[in-house]
């Protein structure tokens, strides 16, 4: 089977996934423009209706939610509907405030919650928002649980099963969570090791991790300068953090800095700095920490779960060091489902979603920072050492076209001509993608190889050979 038909399948599989059972779920929860539908308050007090009345199912006691947000100016918003949606069906709602993605995940697992649900929409602007469900188990909920609160959405089972007098629920604050997930990420570091003498640099995006990322470092002994840490509701990721990693490079280079991180909105990926202000994404990171693993024998079937976005550098470095990768369609919850599936403990994306199955169940920048600072001070190497002897990347580039209408890319005849030669001029030394966005109609076009020029001139070929294809439609 060729690269590119596996691409292709896999491409199937995120828009299997999203259409048609489910209508408002993506990739990555509900998201949308805050007080546009689906993102409007209305939908949230009918959600959170929905959730606590699928976490009730087979109990006795009251269902029990925790609600996490990171710092957008509508999180208040869609916190209240939320809650008040949950203890209208009778559930216990334990508010954290702003907090990590992964800190909801960490905090429904370890105080038993039957659920766990954050307002964020990661890295998009502040105007957006989004709302995504973890499991009692810490992990994201499964398409057909997504589907079933979808559904109860528009039916009048949520209306028959509505409680009065003492049977509807309360909210309460949990007043410790940010000091029970900061305890959580530095059990993730080794007990043996300190930060003495390292100087760091972290960009919190004006985001969810702006009170807790400093504070996880400098409590291991760090010298920490923090950046992105004074939200006031409009400026998540706004010339900030894991999207903007030059302003870390610059304080690391200012400040002759050991390392820079720099986090998204709800810092569940984290994109590093080296010491020479050379940016480390999260396919190098991969790679990194894949071969201390390996050397540990600490990775289960000598095998990674990434994206078939990572580069081939990637897949290249494991096989010269006797492991494998295996690839998933893109998005995190993917990597997961593999991850699980088939008893792997590590894995991730190219943007710098990272999952350590053995310390936390979702991407964690935080968590993930620590085991390349744990890297670090083993080994008595810098992160650009690391990184440069970790993967030799070949050059990728990436094209986008949005189009009108979509078609799926067997009906594209001369795109898939143009794919075709494009992979018969690569041969052995590149590799082709071509995907539809599972959220709209965006084409995708990566092409990796060892002249930059001549891939650039490839996927623009590719892209080309679509306009033509769909203006044919």
């Amino acid at each position: 089977m060729g690269k590119n038909k596996r691409a292709k399948e896999e491409s199937a599989v995120v828009d299997s996934k999203v259409e048609p059972s489910r209508k408002l779920f993506g990739t990555d929860g509900v998201r949308g423009v805050a007080n546009v539908h689906p993102m409007t308050p209305e939908t949230a007090l009918q959600m959170g209706r929905a959730i606590a009345f699928v976490a009730q199912k087979g109990k006795t006691r009251q269902a029990r939610v925790v609600i996490g947000k990171d710092t957008r100016l509508s999180g208040y918003m869609f916190e209240t509907a939320l809650a008040a949606g949950i203890c209208a069906m009778g559930g216990r709602v334990m508010i954290t405030g702003p907090i990590p993605t992964p800190a909801v995940a960490q905090l429904t697992q370890s105080m038993r919650a039957d659920a766990g649900v954050v307002i964020s929409a990661s890295h998009n602007p502040y105007q957006d928002n989004g709302i995504k469900i973890f499991g009692p188990d810490g992990f994201k909920l499964p398409d057909n649980e997504e589907a079933e609160i979808e559904r109860l959405l528009s039916s009048h089972e949520l209306d028959e099963a509505r409680v009065t007098g003492s049977h509807i629920g309360k909210a309460v604050k949990i007043d410790d969570a940010a000091g029970r997930y900061v305890v959580f990420c530095k059990t993730t570091f080794p007990n043996r090791l300190s930060l003495d003498g390292l100087r760091i640099v972290v960009d919190a995006a004006h985001g969810a991790a702006y009170r807790v990322a400093p504070a996880v470092f400098t409590e291991l002994g760090g010298d920490v300068s923090a950046l992105g840490v004074k939200p006031n509701g409009k400026n998540i990721n706004r010339d900030a953090g894991a999207l903007h990693p030059e302003h870390v490079k610059h304080e690391v280079l200012k400040k002759q800095a050991h390392i820079g991180i720099a986090l998204d909105g709800d810092a569940d990926r984290v994109i590093m700095v080296d010491e020479k202000g050379e940016v480390v994404d999260g396919d190098a990171v991969m790679a990194l920490c894949a071969l201390r693993m390996l050397r540990q024998n600490k990775l289960p079937k000598n095998t990674i779960v990434a994206t078939v976005m990572s580069n081939l550098g990637l897949e290249r470095a494991m096989d010269a060091a006797g492991a494998r990768v295996l690839r998933t369609a893109v998005g995190d919850r993917y990597v997961v489902e593999a991850m699980r599936s088939g008893g792997y403990t590590f894995g991730g994306e190219q943007s710098g979603h990272l999952l350590f199955l053995d310390h936390a169940t979702t991407g964690d920048g935080i968590v993930a920072a620590l085991q390349v600072l744990a890297i670090m001070l083993e080994t008595g190497k810098s992160l650009s050492e690391l990184a440069r002897s970790a993967m030799t990347r070949v050059p990728q580039v990436l094209e986008n076209a949005t189009f009108a209408k979509r078609l799926p890319l067997e009906q594209m005849p001369r795109t898939q001509k143009a794919i075709a030669k494009v992979e018969a001029d690569l041969g052995k030394a590149g590799r082709v993608l071509v995907r539809w966005s599972g959220t709209e109609a965006k084409l995708r076009v990566m092409v990796e190889g060892e002249n930059e020029a001549q891939i650039l001139a490839q996927a623009k070929d590719i892209v080309a050979a679509a306009t033509n294809d769909i203006a044919a439609i």
